[in-house]
């Protein structure tokens, strides 16, 4: 598995994911405006990775000014980085609760720092044991299709779909992962199928309208994904096109299981219509590596995410357990 995130001391090193797989550079971060862009900016992606940057930005933060206005500015910089992924408020929520006023406590940077460690080990713990629910409601040898990246490069560790991929292998019932490319940023074909070739799973690369087809062709038997906000009724946000795949599976009547941490499930947004779709940037659909694609002053439609509706998630799988519809977190 590779390590993303590595924490210094005095900074973060972050891999920059916008150079994979041809580059490997390093981002450093020693505030909370340098830790911002890094999650603004695509550095760093993935809700849990997101969130254990984000713990650990604040950390930055406390190190470089203590003070009560300081940090309260820490965390409104930090929360206005990306609007959908529930785990980047979740981190700022842990911190304020588990830190309190930074400016009225003794060693702040100090309690900061073990805060956001111990938020990074719970969530490579929490992945471990989202791998082993998943592979159990999933039995015999398994022909996946997932969908953008949800391994060891949008985690702290192992990987939440990748992770449940990771724990067929490791079972030997792993026959084959297709990776939809997962435009437009080609999360899939940048980064899943070079964390697969790094660990030695067989892997495919498929086009991101190559779903049913696959399905019909019986060349994949389930769909394995991540997501980036679970609201309380199962409704589930993930990158654009998962929508289409749940569909697919639906028809095919193939298995259709999200894979997230608790910290993704947000009871406080009843509904998929009450997540908020961010807006990417027009030039990820027009150029390709600042190549461009398309005629120049084309319009250009970029949600980063779509969502998927909980009649069509046949599992939500956490470290808790596994959940069915209808869904009730209410008990986790």
């Amino acid at each position: 598995m590779v390590d993303i995130i590595a924490w210094k001391g005095d900074r973060l090193e972050l891999i920059d994911q916008r150079y994979l797989p041809f580059e490997t550079k390093y981002f450093i971060c020693r505030d909370a405006e340098e830790t911002a862009f890094a999650v603004k900016n695509m550095v760093v992606r993935g809700a849990p990775a997101i969130g254990v940057t984000a713990a650990y930005g604040l950390a930055l933060a406390v190190r470089k000014n203590p003070s009560s206005s300081a940090f309260k500015k820490a965390c409104d910089v930090l929360a206005a980085s990306r609007p959908t992924a529930i785990n980047l408020f979740d981190a700022i929520d842990h911190m304020k609760t588990h830190l309190g006023d930074p400016g009225s406590i003794s060693d702040p940077f100090e309690k900061a720092e073990a805060i956001a460690k111990a938020y990074d080990l719970d969530d490579q713990g929490k992945n471990k044991a989202i791998g082993k629910h998943g592979a159990s409601i999933l039995p015999g040898n398994r022909k996946v299709l997932t969908h953008c990246n949800t391994g060891s490069l949008a985690t702290s560790g192992w990987g939440t779909a990748l992770g449940v991929i990771r724990q067929l292998n490791e079972e030997k019932r792993l026959d084959m992962v297709y990776a939809d490319e997962t435009r437009p940023f080609l999360q899939g074909a940048r980064l899943t199928v070079w964390e697969c070739r790094q660990d030695n799973l067989p892997v495919t690369l498929v086009t991101d309208g190559m779903g049913g087809h696959l399905m019909t062709h019986e060349l994949v038997d389930c769909v394995i994904v991540g997501s980036d906000r679970i609201a309380a009724n199962g409704d589930v946000a993930n990158k654009i096109g998962t929508f289409m795949l749940a569909m697919a599976a639906n028809y095919h009547n193939i298995p259709f299981i999200v894979a997230a941490p608790t910290t993704t499930i947000a009871l406080g947004t009843p509904t998929g219509r009450d997540i908020p779709i961010e807006q990417r940037p027009g030039d990820e659909i027009t150029h390709v590596r600042g190549q461009r694609i398309t005629q120049e002053g084309t319009a250009v439609f970029n949600p980063a995410f779509d969502v998927t509706p909980a009649k069509l998630v046949s599992a939500i799988v956490t470290e808790e357990g596994v959940f069915r519809y209808p869904y009730d977190f209410s008990k986790q």
